[in-house]
């Protein structure tokens, strides 16, 4: 039977925000989307105001000891899925590597715990986690050449994590994070099956509201402030993680493996391709004028890669999960006409 009845966590976020865009929409579903604060209630509530198949829990900190119990346990009618997008922690926030590893590994057990005490109905939880899990980003000369696919996973140990600079600790705490789910189902064999998806660096357009150019994700930042608010005669930023998906697909995935009995206990790894800057620049010289001055322009038509070129493989996500892929142009183009939008409006807003 198809799951109906599905807890959303980091529904604000920005992919929760595609992922409810996709599922209130879906004939027999409600969502119960599981917040932060009340502030994040309401965001989310005028964001998605034409759909009454959508309530609302809180939980301030999900790492916290049956963070989820009231948020699964408290329904007239009992969830069949979980949709896992939360993250335990903000990049700004985080003083030491023990900031992302501890949370990262709690943020998701207490979830499964919760699951397998409180919501027995529930036969499938799906996990956002990362590329991070699965490449050594850490030393990228040593990813060079190679073609990852799910059953590789990233080398880091949680000592290198510990000792490492704040990236190292990320990456790790994304690995250490998955690998607990996995733990967690062979060790404890509940009820539930999981599925785990994997993005590297997730661009595109948003469905959440942003105002300010101050408040947008990380990623989204990334492509506004280094190719859109910067020279024409500035060097193009580095070509570091230069893979990429869509949101509107990491969204898809999502929801396809809830729908999909051959995604159980499947990792899959979910990248539209590589996405050199010099890429970016291009599209978005080409594509926007206003932008000839303020977007490094670099050798156009000359990829930004050097070397071998690292890539991966989502073969596995279109064969089970039906995932198709769209142009990178339409990925940037639309994320480039909201983010000069966005500016627009918050430059009118300032003047005002």
């Amino acid at each position: 039977m198809a799951p109906s009845r599905i807890l959303l966590t980091g529904a604000n976020g920005f992919l929760g925000a595609h992922i409810l865009r996709q599922l209130l929409p879906r004939p027999g579903v409600f969502v119960r989307a599981v917040v932060r604060s009340q502030a994040k209630v309401e965001a989310v509530t005028q964001d998605f105001s034409g759909f009454s198949n959508i309530d609302f829990a809180i939980v301030p900190d999900i790492t916290a000891p049956q963070a989820f119990d009231d948020a699964l346990s408290k329904t007239d009618v009992p969830f069949d899925a979980v949709i896992h997008t939360a993250s335990p922690f903000l990049y700004s926030a985080v003083t030491g590597n023990r900031d992302f590893l501890d949370p990262a590994v709690k943020g998701t057990t207490e979830m499964l715990k919760a699951v397998q005490a409180v919501a027995p109905s529930v036969k499938r939880v799906v996990i956002t986690s990362s590329f991070a899990a699965v490449g050594d980003l850490a030393h990228m000369d040593k990813m060079a050449g190679s073609r990852y696919t799910e059953a590789d996973w990233n080398p880091v140990t949680w000592e290198e994590a510990l000792a490492g600079d704040m990236n190292t600790a990320y990456q790790g705490s994304k690995k250490f994070a998955e690998e607990a789910a996995w733990k967690f189902v062979e060790e404890e064999k509940p009820g539930f099956d999981i599925v785990t998806l994997c993005p590297p660096m997730i661009y595109g357009p948003l469905e959440h509201t942003v105002t300010k150019t101050s408040d947008l994700n990380q990623s989204t930042a990334r492509i506004y402030y280094f190719f859109m608010a910067g020279k024409a005669d500035a060097p193009l930023p580095e070509d570091s993680l230069y893979l990429y998906a869509d949101p509107r697909e990491v969204a898809t995935a999502h929801i396809s493996a809830l729908y999909t009995p051959e995604a159980s206990n499947q990792r899959f790894i979910i990248c539209a391709g590589q996405v050199p800057s010099q890429s970016i620049s291009d599209i978005l010289r080409a594509r926007f004028p206003e932008l000839e001055e303020r977007t490094p322009m670099g050798k156009p038509g000359v990829s930004s890669l050097s070397g071998e070129p690292y890539s991966a493989s989502s073969e596995k996500a279109e064969k089970v999960l039906g995932i198709k892929f769209r142009p990178l142009e339409e990925t940037v183009i639309d994320l480039g006409k909201q983010l000069l939008a966005i500016e627009k409006a918050e430059k009118s807003t300032v003047v005002a």
